[in-house]
């Protein structure tokens, strides 16, 4: 086999930022290939993004600081190459796609590097063409890129990327923001593009085993601010390297643990279509199963809110948001709304919090018409977290962030706030941070700022679009056990989500939309085994089914309901 030539290489590498004491980056030493595919994964705040833009050349050109040891690209010292440059080799594809959109429509966004390059009209034309149809965006290059469902915009911004034929394609959290469905078919149109273009392909994100639907060469795992591995999938599975440094195991991985499977590169464990179990594992992952007690359903709690026929359009238009939606939840439950992109989850939720009117239909909290309160009247019950951090922050300071509602409420006296945003912060991981500028945090860190600072004002009901968006697991388990103590406290949990192994872990129950309507509510584990729903909804059938059905288990919803039963226990 012809030894790969070498695009990326740090030697030596650190980085410190100027607003920092301590360096992000330590001793880095890393060498990517052409026409490599490479995840690079980590718990938040451990230096993966910090890598990601030393390659982009955002650092030093947006983020300035202090550099040791060397970084070469396609040959060149980072040194002596600005980000106009990096960018005829690197193209980046960030997590947040609204921020990367120039045109007014997508085929003026996808030209833009043209343009600036100034390419004749007939090539540029022939260029978008021909790259709108390779990532599947070709019949909307007429349409206003942001008006677009998340999946799209992806395309979009990677198409904006080709255009310019760069050799290394980095993708921040590209599944962020997307639907199941559309993540899967995302990491399929990645592979796609890796197989059929041989571009190096570096993928930074928390969802592992999403990512790993396709074969990658390599995991470069990083914790706090050093490469801890560097290894091939199925040999970092086998260990347990990714437990002990906050990363989310794939499901079916946990789930053959909890049975005394031996994990190792013999069983292939790094995808569940290329697992290939004994038949003694498959005896031990049956009488695991068997020895499981089934957890009794618990009473119906009263109801809390109550929403019948709730009918919406924005701006008067003839397209439903919201397509006579009845929804009733019940105090003291943890349940989630879920769905594809643009099913209505968020409108839903902006209506019963009085943000948009509903046309059609009423609310009743704990019998009370919700239609004659204001939205201030409305938020002493209900808090709401949005999806998007920055289209709620609106401090410059952390601690202000957090305190804000409680100062403009003025029951509590100075102390007493300072207490309770204390608590709130140690809860969110957020404590070490709480004197910065909420400028200096990622995106997901901002994320929990958002949340703590509804978390203070100790709401009824919360309702969390998208919580753990671009959170490393062991946040993500932090806030979820959070959310889970205030739940076993009486307080009513809505999680508006995308993440299929939150809804199984800490919902009883989900609200299925699509297209505007309800199309079931029911048990978590009902509704990823109804392969209609699934197919309706985008969302994507648990790697926990497929495994009991290779273990011949034909119960799967059983099987997940007692895998849920035992990994509480694990967790506890």
């Amino acid at each position: 086999m012809q030894e790969r030539e070498p695009i990326i290489q740090f030697k030596d590498f650190g980085f410190k930022y100027k607003s920092q004491s301590e360096p992000t980056l330590y001793d880095i030493n890393l060498t990517i290939c052409k026409g490599e595919k490479v995840l690079i994964c980590g718990p938040s705040g451990c230096g993966k993004t910090t890598i990601a833009h030393c390659i982009n050349g955002l650092i030093p050109s947006s983020y300035p600081g202090e550099a040791t040891g060397e970084l070469t690209i396609a040959g060149s010292s980072f040194r002596d190459l600005d980000i106009f440059k990096l960018s005829k080799t690197v193209g980046t594809v960030l997590q947040d796609s609204d921020a990367q959109f120039i045109g007014m429509t997508v085929g003026e966004d996808i030209a833009f590097a043209l343009e600036n390059d100034r390419i004749p009209l007939d090539q540029m034309r022939e260029r978008v063409a021909e790259v709108s149809m390779k990532t599947g965006v070709y019949s909307f290059l007429r349409h206003a890129p942001h008006q677009l469902s998340g999946g799209l915009k992806q395309r979009v911004s990677l198409a904006g990327v080709l255009v310019d034929d760069v050799d290394v394609l980095l993708f921040d959290e590209p599944l962020a923001n997307l639907d199941p469905a559309t993540g899967k078919t995302t990491i399929e149109m990645i592979d796609e593009l890796y197989r059929t273009t041989g571009k190096t392909v570096i993928i930074i994100e928390h969802r592992l085993e999403d990512v790993l639907h396709r074969d990658i060469d390599r995991i470069v795992l990083m914790g706090e601010g050093r490469i801890i591995a560097d290894m091939d999938s199925a040999s970092l599975l086998s260990s347990d390297l990714l437990k002990k440094n906050g990363i989310r195991e794939p499901l079916y991985i946990t789930a053959l643990k909890y049975a005394g499977v031996n994990i190792n590169e013999d069983i292939r464990p790094q995808r569940i279509d290329t697992l290939d179990l004994s038949d003694e594992d498959i005896a031990k992952v049956q009488n695991w199963y068997h020895s499981v007690p089934e957890k009794p359903q618990p009473a119906e709690a009263p109801v809390i809110l109550d929403a019948k026929g709730i009918t919406f359009s924005y701006g008067g238009s003839a397209i439903k948001a919201l397509d006579a939606v009845d929804l009733t939840i019940h105090k003291g439950e943890m349940m989630s709304i879920v769905g594809k992109n643009g099913a209505g989850k968020s409108t839903l939720s902006k209506v019963i919090c009085g943000f948009e009117r509903q046309q059609k239909g009423t609310i009743f909290l704990s019998g009370e018409d919700l239609a004659s309160m204001s939205i201030k009247e409305r938020a002493d019950h209900i808090g709401y977290v949005m999806q998007n951090p920055n289209q709620m922050i609106s401090k410059p300071m952390i601690r202000d962030e957090v305190a804000l509602g409680l100062v403009l409420e003025g029951k509590l006296s100075k102390k007493e706030i300072d207490r309770k945003v204390d608590s709130v912060l140690k809860v969110c991981g957020l404590y070490p941070f709480r004197n910065w500028p909420v400028s200096a945090l990622s995106y997901g860190q901002k994320k929990r700022v958002t949340i703590a600072s509804i978390l203070s004002m100790d709401p009824e009901i919360i309702i969390l679009d998208e919580p753990t968006a671009g959170q490393d697991y062991r946040h993500y388990t932090d806030i979820m056990e959070f959310l889970r103590s205030l739940n076993e406290m009486g307080i009513t949990i809505i999680l508006i989500t995308h993440d299929m192994h939150l809804m199984i872990e800490y919902c009883t129950r989900a609200v299925v939309l699509s297209d505007s309507r309800k199309i079931a509510d029911t048990s978590c584990e009902e509704v990823l085994t109804d392969s209609e729903v699934v197919e309706e909804a985008n969302l994507k059938e648990t790697s926990l089914s497929v495994l009991a059905g290779m273990c011949g288990i034909f119960d799967a919803q059983d099987f997940i309901r007692r895998f849920i039963t035992a990994d509480r226990e694990a967790r506890k």
